[in-house]
């Protein structure tokens, strides 16, 4: 086992940062670790992930393989991931053993299932849509009718950016639902009819000091999300609201790292929707619009490094470049020269060899000094940027 890394000093290469994931989060992670020197060490299912063109050292394996993780930690200093798949049982071990592990395995193992999630967020008072364990046909049916259409169906674990989710509608659709997850455990969740979906990242670091990042609005589009907006269209009253809320929800699971909560807005009422214990898809804009990003703010937090609140320099809109439907195998992308004439443009295309239907291939951010001009212009660029199949592909 290696030594926790000393805050005091730091060394060329002397630190070792094992990184459970390589993909696009792992890789932007990675690539912050990079600017301070941190040796990158990465394990992924696929060799030639988004990551494999930084790492130092890669393991290729699955997410939850014991000898793949046990093997990536005595290679690290840290222990960090980027997808919510990592097995948290052996990583509990790593630490019993001394390894160091941000965000703690404690934390993986409370958010990496739905149910688990909801019922720590209800113990510590903190507000979520109304919801229960789903156990048999008879009492999903009998839940729902307590509820009231609609509702959403959705798997407990291994599901993420809307892929377990099942919306129900009318007592035929219970069947249907649970049969669609077959036999996964399930929850039923109350359906919010809400105003806006809302998200703020979170830095905590083992020393206990904590930060929040700007409130930013976000639109999904199939459950996926398609554009956030920095900052959110809101009032003050809920903008610290929901600052104070997501700072609660990171202090109560004594997260270190960065974390990213997801809400429903609601009539000004404010519902926590799901926590990502890693950075997060709708924290992209903090590359480009704020005054540091949020992969910097987690490499300092899982270091024990003083953490900078982060402010918002511009005004931003980020949208995600999708693969396209009915449509799996080489791609590439069109319209970039035109698309690079429109000004605040940063595009971020993050290597994936493959596409498949919705499949994130990158994104890009506008920056602009008001949000109306960034909306714009994100609307013309989102016209230009195409993915499309790759010549002689079928």
């Amino acid at each position: 086992m290696k030594n926790a890394p000393d805050k005091s000093r730091l060394s060329p290469n002397e630190i070792t940062l094992g990184i459970i994931g390589g993909g696009q989060l792992g890789k932007m992670m990675g690539l912050e670790a990079r600017r301070m020197s941190i040796n990158l060490a990465y394990l992924d299912p696929e060799i030639n992930c988004p990551a494999s063109t930084i790492s130092d050292q890669m393991i290729v394996s699955d997410f939850k393989d014991e000898k793949a993780i046990i093997e990536l930690a005595k290679k690290s200093d840290v222990l960090t991931y980027e997808i919510e798949l990592a097995n948290s049982s052996v990583l509990k071990g790593l630490e019993s053993r001394g390894y160091v592990v941000h965000p703690a395995s404690q934390v993986l193992y409370t958010i990496q299932n739905k149910i688990r999630q909801k019922k720590f967020l209800r113990d510590n008072r903190i507000p979520v849509p109304d919801f229960e364990e789903v156990i048999s046909i008879e009492q999903a049916k009998k839940i729902c009718k307590e509820f009231c259409y609609p509702l959403v169906l959705k798997a407990c674990e291994d599901s993420y950016d809307g892929r377990g989710n099942f919306l129900i509608k009318s007592p035929s659709d219970v069947e249907r639902g649970i049969q669609y997850f077959k036999g996964r455990r399930c929850m039923i969740e109350k359906f919010i009819h809400f105003s806006k979906e809302i998200s703020v990242m979170v830095a905590r670091n083992f020393q206990g000091q904590i930060v929040s990042f700007p409130v930013v609005q976000n639109i999904h589009i199939n459950n996926i999300l398609d554009t956030t907006i920095a900052p959110a269209a809101i009032n003050r009253a809920v903008e610290s609201e929901a600052k104070l809320i997501a700072e609660k929800v990171v202090q109560s699971l004594r997260g270190v790292g960065v974390f990213g909560i997801e809400m429903f807005l609601e009539c000004n009422e404010l519902l926590i929707n799901e926590i990502a214990p890693r950075p997060h898809n709708s924290g992209h804009y903090s590359i480009e619009a704020c005054s540091i990003s949020q992969f910097e703010e987690h490499i300092r937090a899982i270091l024990g490094l003083p953490l900078i609140k982060p402010r918002l320099m511009t005004p931003a809109v980020m949208k995600n470049i999708l693969g396209i439907p009915n449509y799996v195998g080489t791609y590439s992308f069109k319209g970039i020269d035109k698309a690079l004439s429109i000004p605040g443009l940063k595009l971020h295309f993050y290597g994936k060899k493959f596409t498949k239907p919705q499949r994130k291939l990158g994104h890009f951010t506008i920056t602009a000094e008001k949000i109306e001009e960034a909306l714009s212009r994100a609307k013309t660029v989102g016209n230009l940027l195409r993915v499309v199949k790759q010549r002689g592909s079928k």
